[in-house]
């Protein structure tokens, strides 16, 4: 509860600051009529942070900034990680088990860690949600009133996702946090991870490309608006926060079924259709209405690279002993980035009050459908042919050239052996019937040669006729004292170990 209330203190107490100097710049009225109304514009806007939407007597505001979740984010992991260092749980729960420790013990240390981090995600985002709804209480007035059920949920989801990254960061390194995960969800997670990193990654691209291109447009658009010295820093803070916005668009765009502003708009590969769009000067770069030029269509083979990328990346991770489970993982890890992207697509658009304003950025659905058929298809292609390869290198290696290094190793112990004399220097190898760990091969069992001298077999014929009952005139025959008669009772038998019987093992 007190990391939840520092977060919103220190971000109210930004934002506040942030409206007074734009209520100071601003003409008199513009937001509102004396510091009450600063503050409950301050609150609204740390409402919007965490995307939680507005109704006013126009209609509905759900197109938030994406960029503005920033400051709420890296408080709330600020927070988290206060709470880990305050209650020791590096120390009560390390992340790593020492060497050799039982299977069954490493499941449940991990089991412990994931119900850990659980459940410290929920005691920030818990009272956090319930600060959020009196917030949303206070900030109402006449012309916004404030959604509370998207209040309580999207600060709840934010704080949630921000502690459980911070409590799993604090416990151990992120590479150990992943390796809680079974080895096909961490696979499957990688792989959306890169896809999704991909498509934004190209999305940005393009929306360099394109303010470069129509530079002279968002020019035009700044010129008209005339904000002045601290209205125009503040139009480029606004600008950047609509940035991220503007990537999901371009991405979606990447995908194929665009993005529209406005009812009865697309702008897409396949063609642009705009009316008025809005004074910002960050749409601007928006391409003019008509048909796309050809090599503007070959951004659509980028899903594709990024679902190939997906896919080696999910084979290589986590190779399959079928045949036929890896293309069906490598499309999974397709539908699962059209979720992701779906998602994001949700986050990035919205309305702006009503009329034709109602349908601005992407349609969800269709940029989720999208993007794991594209993706899918690729990375099960592409996830199948690295395992087939994998399978096939791995059957090609030889038993023998898969013991070179156990072999290497051994000859250079016994080398360091002999030089500190635990071992001779020329040990020769042992006869009989050995077998080799390494190599799983056997040495061959020496051949017997007719100068060897059969040592049992004398014995025993020498212990036979010994041990006849003799005449008591037969003084030629040697009396053998360790030879007992076996129907005398007064010792037993004397049993021979031939210490050479492995000849005929």
């Amino acid at each position: 509860m007190l990391a939840a209330a520092c977060t919103l203190g220190v971000g109210l107490a930004v934002l506040t600051t942030l409206t007074l100097v734009g209520w100071i710049a601003a003409p008199r009225g513009a937001l509102g009529s004396g510091l009450p109304e600063v503050f409950r514009t301050a609150a609204q806007i740390w409402l919007a942070a965490h995307h939680a939407g507005f109704e006013m007597p126009g209609g509905r505001v759900g197109l938030l900034p994406i960029g503005l979740m920033i400051l709420p984010a890296l408080l709330l992991y600020k927070a988290g990680r206060w709470m880990a260092r305050d209650a020791d749980l590096r120390f009560r729960l390390p992340a790593r088990l020492p060497k050799n420790s039982p299977r069954e013990k490493a499941n449940a240390r991990r089991r412990a860690q994931l119900v850990l981090v659980a459940q410290a995600g929920v005691s920030l985002a818990a009272p956090y949600a319930l600060l959020a709804g009196l917030i949303a209480l206070v900030a109402r007035n006449e012309i916004t009133q404030p959604y509370i059920g998207e209040a309580l949920l999207s600060h709840f989801l934010l704080a949630f996702v921000a502690g459980v990254l911070a409590i799993a960061r604090t416990i151990g390194p992120w590479r150990a946090m992943l390796r809680l995960l079974p080895e096909r969800v961490r696979a499957l997670t990688v792989g959306t991870a890169v896809a999704t990193t991909i498509l934004i990654a190209a999305g940005l691209l393009l929306v360099l490309v394109a303010v470069v291109i129509h530079f002279d447009q968002v020019r035009e658009l700044t010129d008209v608006l005339a904000p002045g010295l601290v209205g125009g820093l503040l139009l480029v803070l606004v600008q950047a926060l609509y940035l991220f916005n503007g990537v999901i668009w371009a991405s979606s765009y990447i995908a194929g079924p665009g993005f529209a502003v406005g009812a009865d708009t697309l702008v897409a590969p396949t063609g642009v259709q705009l009316g008025t769009v809005p004074s910002l000067p960050l749409l601007g770069a928006l391409p003019e209405s008509g048909p796309v030029s050809g090599w503007m269509m070959a951004v659509i083979a980028l899903p594709f690279a990024a679902g190939i990328v997906a896919g080696i990346v999910v084979a290589r991770m986590s190779p399959s002993p079928s045949y036929e489970a890896a293309p069906l993982w490598g499309f999974l890890t397709g539908v699962t980035t059209g979720l992701v992207t779906g998602l994001l697509a949700a986050l990035s658009g919205g309305p702006i009050g009503g009329g034709r304003l109602t349908a601005v950025g992407p349609s969800p659905w269709e940029v989720a459908l999208s993007v794991a058929l594209e993706v899918g298809v690729a990375s099960g292609i592409s996830a199948g042919v690295t395992n087939l390869l994998l399978l096939n290198k791995r059957a090609r290696v030889p038993l023998d050239k898969a013991a070179v290094p156990v072999r290497k190793a051994g000859a250079a112990i016994a080398r360091a052996a002999s030089k500190v004399g635990l071992a001779e220097a020329d040990a020769r190898p042992l006869p009989g019937h050995w077998m080799d760990a390494t190599e799983a091969d056997t040495q061959a069992i020496p051949v017997i040669r007719d100068d060897w001298q059969d040592e049992h077999a004398s014995a025993a014929a020498e212990t036979l006729s010994q041990a006849r009952p003799r005449l008591p005139l037969d003084e030629s025959v040697p009396v053998r004292k360790d030879i007992v008669d076996e129907s005398d009772d007064r010792g037993g038998h004397v049993i021979y170990v031939d210490p050479y019987a492995w000849d005929r093992d």
